[in-house]
């Protein structure tokens, strides 16, 4: 069998992968990568790999657009969003629900997973009507047949968000602001620990990323969905074996670490373990017009790796 392109970003938990000691049977031909996201463009777009990492809204608007791929319940990266909601310090916004009838910016595309989790937050945790935000990406979707709302204006394409802020063209931003200025400022006092509340009543740990396959390969390959989840789990054990170990430990590896303190497992697999995150996923991207109507988890998943998950 000729090995399989893979487009998968150097991590902690997928190290022992990527370097060859988890025995994959030597099938995955792993391609440079600086940066995952231009490698999730090119996949939603020309299908350039077989098997990729892939933001999980990304995956569901490629496969409400028809694209032929399909995830295995690997969930390679989580964060919990609360910290990426800014705001413009001179503006009027003495809580999030301030933030009605005004511009806010969202950092690449409506449809990108972090403007997806913040605005689900700001709608159930806050109370913020979605539909009276206009919201301002800046830059176009991966997948090129997603149509977003009316209240999505695209005019601020190529603006560093941080910019708009400072610039005080839009009253707050979703994103990794990278700025010192005074003028910005969190919009969610103590991020962190309310992410970790949230949690606590919800039971909601929020996926960024997971993997996908194509279509084709897994007609193929019936078995691939279960040998790459078999080889994920292994390189999780491996890396939740060095944290336990404690040794040269990276600034990642302590946050994990940290996490480990709230959420028990830092990576679950499988669907049981992330019901109440995919639940929410598909409730926030359905209510915010990411998609039109809701997947059954079944028609997610690859069944090989839903079975075994």
């Amino acid at each position: 069998m000729r090995p399989l392109t893979f487009a998968l970003a150097s991590s902690g938990l997928t190290s022992a992968l990527k370097e060859g000691h988890v025995d994959a049977g030597g099938r995955f031909d792993f391609v440079p990568v600086e940066q995952i996201v231009p490698h999730m463009r090119r996949m939603v777009r020309k299908l350039d790999y077989d098997i990729c990492e892939m933001a999980i809204t990304t995956y569901l608007c490629a496969k409400a657009a028809g694209i032929p791929i399909t995830a295995i319940p690997v969930f390679v990266t989580r964060n919990f969003h609360h910290w990426a909601a800014f705001q413009n310090a001179n503006a009027p916004i003495a809580r999030p629900k301030d933030l009605e009838g005004r511009l806010v910016a969202v950092n690449r595309g409506y449809t990108v997973t972090t403007g997806l989790w913040v605005r689900g937050v700001l709608q159930e945790e806050y109370g913020v009507d979605l539909g009276k935000i206009t919201w301002a990406p800046t830059d176009d979707e991966h997948v090129e047949q997603y149509r977003a709302p009316a209240n999505v204006t695209y005019k601020y394409q190529g603006r560093p968000i941080a910019d708009l802020l400072l610039a005080g063209e839009v009253t707050a931003a979703i994103g990794d602001v990278r700025s010192d200025a005074a003028v910005i400022k969190p919009l969610i006092a103590d991020a962190r620990g309310a992410g970790f509340a949230w949690f606590r009543r919800s039971g909601i740990y929020p996926i960024n990323h997971t993997v996908v396959v194509q279509n084709a390969l897994l007609a193929a390959e019936p078995g691939l969905a279960k040998t790459l989840l078999a080889a994920f789990t292994a390189s999780k054990a491996d890396y939740l074996r060095r944290l336990d170990a404690g040794s040269d430990l990276t600034p990642a590896d302590k946050a994990v670490v940290d996490l480990r303190q709230v959420v028990g497992d830092p990576y679950p697999f499988g669907i049981a373990a992330n019901r109440p995150a995919l639940a929410a996923l598909l409730r926030f991207a359905v209510d915010q017009h990411v998609l039109s109507k809701p997947f059954d988890l079944e028609q997610l998943f690859a069944p090989g790796a839903f079975e075994a998950a």
